[in-house]
């Protein structure tokens, strides 16, 4: 095993568990909760499964999905004008850019639970968890070279 299949092997055990996270809170947590607990004790729970998945993510997911992305694409030579380039480019590109919104539609999730939003903080987390997914399918489609 080199360095750089280690480097690839932490971007995507940290995707898969950023994804996969996400997948056990919204269909085994969430409905499980609904179910067994009542509304206050519901909140508590979902807020601390919350504010841990938030702490995650802030100190491990995105420093090891930046410091690897970034490490993997210096390797393979990818520059600004490369990812306008049909192909390799075009889909690390994309995956770049739903990256970025994911980020966003996370932290925006945070905020609006944090200000008691739900309706909100529910709509953000779906585009989250449908996004993450999305970035799945982008990475599985770059053509290996």
């Amino acid at each position: 095993m080199t360095w750089w299949s280690v480097v690839r092997f932490l971007h995507v055990l940290t995707a898969a568990l950023w994804v996969g996270g996400q997948l056990t809170v919204s269909l085994v947590v969430l409905p499980l909760a609904r179910r067994l607990l009542d509304a206050e004790q519901r909140a508590t729970v979902l807020n601390a499964v919350g504010r841990r998945f938030g702490v995650f993510t802030a100190a491990v997911f995105l420093p090891v999905q930046i410091g690897t992305g970034v490490a993997m694409a210096w390797r393979k030579g990818v520059t600004w004008a490369s990812l306008m380039e049909p192909g390799y480019g075009q889909i690390l590109a994309a995956k770049l850019a739903l990256f970025c919104a994911v980020m966003a539609a996370a932290g925006a999730h945070g905020v609006a639970s944090a200000k008691g939003r739900p309706r909100l903080a529910r709509v953000l987390a779906v585009a989250s968890l449908v996004g993450s997914v999305g970035i799945i399918v982008f990475a599985a489609a770059l053509p290996s070279t």
